[in-house]
């Protein structure tokens, strides 16, 4: 891993200004990592210094630290991932403009944009089918419809498709929660199924829809410019010299922020958290390999951490024991992913189980209150629970009681709790003393089977993932809800 080692120099360097200090003593006298010696390594001043830089970063390169803007490439395996940017976007009815979010990979209109009728399109479940347009004049207007969960799992997709093939011009999709809207996908360009679509608040849909209802002929504008192309990006890896490579501990977190945001929380959080525990890890021995991820373009659909594990030979696979997902750890509750599938019912690989309470009991002995956390498939751990990896993590929610910056300008480096952030970071060293020295012996192996294995290099099944209520959107939201 000589090459993305020297990417974890170029972080480490770029990012922080910093280079991890060697150890001063000779590697054979470095003693065998264990959980409170690296725990009083792990410093509030050091995980905030890390943030600190994050926040200089992001404010010397247009408020944010996205794939694919100088933000990002300045805090540097590189991969092509699809980029988008919304150049500019309008919707108004009247003399009224409407806060409207462009979907990434949207069709764009023409540069004048549209002048159409606005009318209602189908909601509630039978809104995600064709059918559901049989009865509804929507050809060549602007059709105005409620995000909800489709049966394929999409909330922002599944409505458009049908309006689209109804021949809708343009679809507005207005929010189901109270929360701002600031960002959501289609996952992927698909001109043949999708017109150019927009997404709205709450507050200023419903009040329109009541319009319509009450039976107001309603003519709107919109208007949306967006780039999309492909842009070479990197994940940044670093890992043990010693340690068994044939049980490999890893630990994540996302790099980049989303567009709207310098995304300090978001996820500087888990960054700085999995960085502080590689700098300390440099004090001992381990007899697993530990190895640490900062995954590129998560925020445009989880694309760093798909491109590496889609891209593992099965030898390779089959040498990681399990993956540690740390995404949003600085703010609101403390919360550890629902291994055992206990509290959300879905479980993951033999072992999630295992992580969890290794988790919940150090919290339990501090005295932290745990809040068991869903796996909803919109973060890294997505990537290894497809190729049947045990996985486990911590995360701290995105409702407006967690987090009311969440994907906002507004997540700067006043927006993280100290305190939380440092428990997190402890909670995670000394999980990480246990896995990186009997880990093999808790973690019941899992390997690659042949259906895994296809032209496109590693591919798994992907888990029927579960949408949060309105309290909690992280995770199906961060930027990459469909």
């Amino acid at each position: 891993m000589r090459s993305q080692c020297c990417l974890a120099l170029a972080f480490a360097v770029q990012v922080l200004g910093t280079v991890f200090p060697a150890p001063t003593y000779g590697d054979k006298l470095r003693p065998l990592v264990s959980s409170k010696k690296i725990q009083d390594v792990i410093t509030t001043d050091g995980l905030m210094g890390n943030l600190q830089a994050l926040d200089s970063l992001a404010k010397k390169n247009g408020g944010n630290r996205a794939f694919g803007l100088p933000g990002y490439a300045a805090s540097v395996q590189d991969f092509p991932a699809l980029f988008f940017q919304v150049e500019s976007i309008k919707f108004s009815i009247s003399n009224t403009s409407y806060h409207i979010i462009g979907l990434s990979y949207s069709p764009s209109t023409t540069p004048g944009g549209l002048t159409a009728p606005l009318v209602l399109g189908a909601s509630g479940p039978e809104g995600c089918t064709n059918k559901s347009y049989d009865n509804l004049d929507v050809k060549g207007k602007i059709v105005l419809v409620q995000r909800g969960t489709c049966p394929d799992g999409t909330t922002l997709a599944g409505r458009i498709k049908p309006a689209t093939a109804a021949g809708a011009a343009a679809v507005i999709i207005y929010s189901d929660v109270t929360t701002p809207v600031t960002g959501g996908t289609l996952s992927n360009p698909n001109p043949k199924e999708y017109v150019s679509s927009g997404y709205i608040n709450k507050a200023d849909g419903e009040p329109i829809v009541a319009r319509l209802k009450a039976g107001e002929q309603i003519e709107a504008y919109f208007q949306q410019t967006q780039t999309v192309e492909t842009r070479i990006t990197q994940n940044v890896f670093t890992e043990t010299k010693e340690g068994d490579p044939s049980n490999v501990i890893m630990l994540g977190a996302h790099l980049d922020s989303v567009q709207a945001g310098p995304g300090i929380n978001d996820d500087g959080s888990g960054t700085t958290l999995i960085l502080e525990i590689a700098k300390a890890l440099r004090k001992f021995r381990v007899k697993n390999k530990v190895r640490f991820a900062w995954w590129g373009a998560e925020e445009n659909g989880l694309l760093g951490s798909k491109y590496y594990t889609q891209h593992l030979n099965v030898s390779e696979a089959n040498n990681i024991l399990t993956y540690l997902n740390f995404d949003m750890v600085s703010r609101g509750y403390y919360g550890v992913f629902d291994g055992d599938g206990s509290t959300f019912n879905l479980t993951g690989a033999p072992g999630s189980a295992t992580i969890e309470k290794l988790f919940v009991d150090h919290f339990k002995k501090n005295g932290v209150n745990v809040t068991a956390a869903r796996f909803t498939g919109g973060s890294d751990y997505q990537s290894f629970m497809n190729i049947g990896k045990p996985v486990g993590g911590l995360h701290t929610g995105t409702g407006v009681e967690q987090d009311p910056c969440y994907h906002q300008a507004c997540d700067t480096i006043d927006n993280p709790n100290p305190t939380t952030l440092t428990v997190n970071a402890k909670a995670a060293a000394h999980v990480l003393s246990i896995l990186a020295t009997k880990g093999e012996q808790l973690i019941p192996k899992s390997s690659v089977n042949a259906s895994m294995i296809s032209s496109r290099g590693l591919m798994g099944i992907e888990p029927r993932w579960t949408v949060p209520d309105e309290g909690e959107r992280h995770l199906s939201t961060c930027g990459h809800e469909v």
